[in-house]
């Protein structure tokens, strides 16, 4: 974790579980969280090192940052629990 980063925790998922969304174990899937501060986290798998260098112009991630990938599945399924604003 890094220091400039104040003490937060996991509020809420949002979505259905690993398991409703038919992992056999529940433990190593996809997930997205609200957190204390208002933001979000996110359980992926790591694909920085494929799309890095495929980031449009505009966009940009710094060296603490991964860019990290998430089922269509797991985001529909968060989509009824992320607020409007």
């Amino acid at each position: 974790m890094h220091s400039e980063f104040p003490a937060i925790s996991i509020t809420r998922r949002l979505g259905d579980s690993p398991r409703q969304r038919g992992s056999l174990t529940g433990e190593t899937c996809p997930d997205l969280f609200e957190l204390s501060d208002g933001s979000f986290a996110v359980i992926g798998t790591d694909r920085t090192d494929d799309l890095d260098g495929m980031l449009p112009a505009d966009a940009a991630r710094a060296d603490y940052e991964r860019i990290v990938v998430i089922s269509r599945d797991t985001l529909l399924r968060a989509k009824r629990d992320i607020p409007d604003a």
